[in-house]
C-alpha cells in the first residue's frame, strides 16, 4: 500500500512558477515508477510526466516539454515536478501516481494522490 501526499499548488501569474512535491508512505516508493497527471475542468485526465524507478529515466509529454522537469527523492519518498513558464492552459488539479508500468496511462495506475489545484491566471 502507497499513500500519496501532494502539496505545492497554488495561484501563479502566467511566466511563472511552481514546484510540486509528492511526498509518499511507505517502503516500496523505489519500487514503483512516479508520474504526474493533470485534470482540468471539464476535460479528460492527461499524462503531464514520468520517472522511472532509479531516477535516471523521465518522459515528458510533449505539451509540457521544455517547461516542466519531474524529479525524484528516494531517500525522501518524494517526487517532484518543477514547472516553469506556466500558461493559462497548464490550469488543472495536477495529480501524482505510483504505477509498475513505465508506459503509464490512467488505467495503469496502482496509486493516485489526492490533488492539488494549479491556477494560472493574471
Amino acid at each position: 500500500q502507497v499513500q500519496l501526499v501532494e502539496s505545492g499548488g497554488g495561484l501563479v501569474q502566467p511566466g511563472g512558477s511552481l514546484r510540486l512535491s509528492c511526498a509518499a508512505s511507505g517502503r516500496t516508493f523505489s519500487t514503483y515508477n512516479m508520474a504526474w497527471f493533470r485534470q482540468a475542468s471539464g476535460k479528460e485526465r492527461e499524462f503531464v510526466a514520468v520517472i522511472n524507478l532509479s531516477g535516471g529515466s523521465t518522459y515528458t509529454a510533449a505539451s509540457v516539454k521544455g517547461r516542466f522537469a519531474i524529479s525524484r527523492d528516494n531517500a525522501k519518498n518524494t517526487v517532484y515536478l518543477q514547472m516553469n513558464s506556466l500558461k493559462p492552459e497548464d490550469t488543472a488539479v495536477y495529480y501524482c501516481a505510483a504505477s509498475k508500468s513505465w508506459a503509464v496511462t490512467v488505467p495503469q495506475v496502482d496509486y493516485w494522490g489526492q490533488g492539488t489545484q494549479v491556477t494560472v491566471s493574471a
